[in-house]
C-alpha cells in the first residue's frame, strides 16, 4: 500500500527520524492560515508547496490547467495562496504517471530548509528495501540526491552505495557509521547522519514496511540531517497489524476497478490488452496470460477467482472485467482440484443468465474434478459459451474469436 508524503513523513516523525514540517491542506483558502502556522512552529518565511498524488517526479511535472510544476517555492506567505492555487485541484503529469494525469486532491505547505549558515547544504539519496537475491534488507544511499537520481543510477552507479542488513542482528552501529562515512560527512552532521539512519531503519522494519525512498535527504546549512521527501511503501501482508496505517488508505488514488475487486474478495490488476482472464491460483493465471500472448491476443487483467468460484464470485468477475470496453474475449481458465468443475460451469451459466447478455464470446477451460460434466454444462446451456479441455485449445478458441 502506497501511503501519500505527509502520510510517510508523519510515520518516521513517530519513531524519531527527523522530517521536513509542513502542514496539509484541501481548500484553497486554507492555504495562509497554514503558512501562518507553519511560521509559527518553525520560524521559515519561505515556503514549500508539493502536490500530494502517489508518483515521483513532481517538481517536474506539469498541472495541465496552470502549467505549473507540482513542487514550487513561495517565497513570502503573500506568494502561498497563488501558488497553492496552481496546483491544488488541478491533474498534474509525471514521468511516473504513464501519460495519464493524476488530480491533486492535496498539497503539502512545508517549510524551507535551503535557508544560508555556516556549512555547506547536500543533497544525499537514501531508500531502505528486500533485496530478494540476498535475502536480506539493503538501505542505498548516494551522495547525489535529488531530482535526478534517475541519471545518477544509469550514468554513474559507481556513486550509488548498498549496505546489506543481517536479518538475524538487525542494523549495527558500525553500519550506520560507515555510510555516514561514506556521504563524506564530519562532526555534527556525522553524528546527525547516523542517527538518522538507525531510527529510519528502526521505523522500516516497525511498521512493516516494503520500501522507504527519501530523496532528498537533506544537510542543512547548520548540520541537521532531515528527510525532505519521503515515499513510503507498506507491504499489504502486514497490514492486520496495523489498523491505524491501513486506516490511511487513499482509495482515489488507485484504479477504480481494483478497487472494486479488493472490496468483494478479488485479486485483480487492470492490463491494457483485449482479452480478459479469469483464473482459479495465481500460478495459472501467470501461464493463461502467456497462452493469451502466445496466440496473438493480449491479456486485458489479471484475475484470481480464488477457490470458491460460485455463481456470485464469477458474476462479480464479469462485471469487473466488462467494464473495459477493450475486452474483445474472456477465457476463463478453472483447475478443479478444491473446487468441482462441475459447480464452477454451473456458476457461469448462472452468473451469465443473471446478468441477461454478455457482449463478448467466452471460452471456458475446464480441468480436473468432474471436468466432463462441466464440458457437457457448458455445451448444453445454449449461451455464448465455448468449452475447451485442453490449454492450447482454449487458446485457439481465442484466435478464432479475434480474428
Amino acid at each position: 500500500m502506497n501511503l501519500h508524503e505527509y502520510q510517510g513523513k508523519s510515520i518516521l516523525k513517530s519513531y524519531g527520524v527527523a522530517i521536513q514540517e509542513g502542514v496539509v491542506i484541501d481548500k484553497v483558502e486554507d492555504a495562509v492560515s497554514a503558512a501562518q502556522k507553519l511560521s509559527d512552529e518553525t520560524g521559515t518565511s519561505w515556503f514549500v508547496v508539493k502536490a500530494q498524488i502517489h508518483a515521483g517526479g513532481r517538481g517536474k511535472g506539469t498541472v495541465e490547467e496552470t502549467g505549473s510544476h507540482g513542487v514550487v517555492l513561495a517565497k513570502g506567505i503573500d506568494k502561498v495562496e497563488d501558488t497553492v492555487k496552481g496546483i491544488l485541484g488541478g491533474h498534474l503529469e509525471t514521468i511516473q504517471t504513464n501519460g495519464k494525469a493524476k488530480k491533486v486532491n492535496k498539497v503539502l505547505i512545508a517549510q524551507d530548509v535551503y535557508y544560508p549558515g555556516p556549512s555547506e547544504i547536500k543533497e544525499f539519496y537514501m531508500s531502505v528495501l528486500l533485496d530478494r537475491d540476498h535475502g536480506k534488507n539493503v538501505i542505498v544511499y548516494s551522495t547525489e540526491g535529488g531530482m535526478d537520481i534517475e541519471h545518477v543510477a544509469e550514468h554513474t552507479p559507481d556513486k550509488i552505495y548498498k549496505e546489506f542488513i543481517d536479518p538475524h542482528l538487525g542494523l549495527q552501529g558500525f553500519q550506520a557509521r560507515k555510510i555516514a562515512f561514506n556521504l563524506g560527512l564530519s562532526g555534527t552532521a556525522f553524528k546527525e547522519m547516523v542517527r538518522f539512519v538507525a531510527s529510519l531503519y528502526k521505523a522500516y522494519i516497525g511498521i512493516d514496511a516494503s520500501m522507504f525512498e527519501i530523496n532528498p535527504l537533506f544537510k542543512t546549512a547548520d548540520d541537521k540531517i532531515i528527510a525532505v521527501d519521503s515515499k513510503v511503501t507498506m507491504d499489504g501482508n502486514g497490514l492486520f497489524r496495523h489498523p491505524d496505517y491501513a486506516a490511511m488508505r487513499d482509495k482515489t488514488e488507485e484504479d477504480p476497478t481494483e478497487v472494486e475487486a479488493d472490496e468483494v474478495g478479488l485479486n485483480f490488476v487492470k492490463l491494457d490488452g483485449n482479452v480478459g482472464c479469469m483464473v482459479n491460483g495465481a500460478g495459472l493465471a501467470m501461464a493463461t496470460m502467456d497462452i493469451i500472448k502466445l496466440s496473438g491476443g493480449n491479456p486485458a487483467n489479471f484475475l484470481d477467482v480464488g477457490g470458491t468460484a460460485n455463481a456470485e464470485r464469477v458474476e462479480k468477475a464479469f462485471h469487473i472485467i466488462l467494464k473495459d470496453p477493450n475486452v474483445k474475449a474472456i477465457l476463463i481458465n478453472i483447475f478443479g482440484g478444491i473446487v468441482r468443475c462441475d459447480r464452477v460451469a454451473q456458476g457461469v451459466v448462472d452468473a451469465y443468465k443473471n446478468m441477461g447478455e454478455i457482449p463478448v464470446p467466452i471460452i471456458v477451460r475446464l480441468q480436473g474434478t468432474n471436468a466432463v460434466e462441466a464440458k457437457k454444462l457448458i455445451d448444453d446451456s445454449g449461451l455464448n459459451v465455448h468449452s475447451a479441455v485442453l490449454l492450447q485449445e482454449a487458446a485457439d478458441k481465442v484466435k478464432e474469436v479475434l480474428s
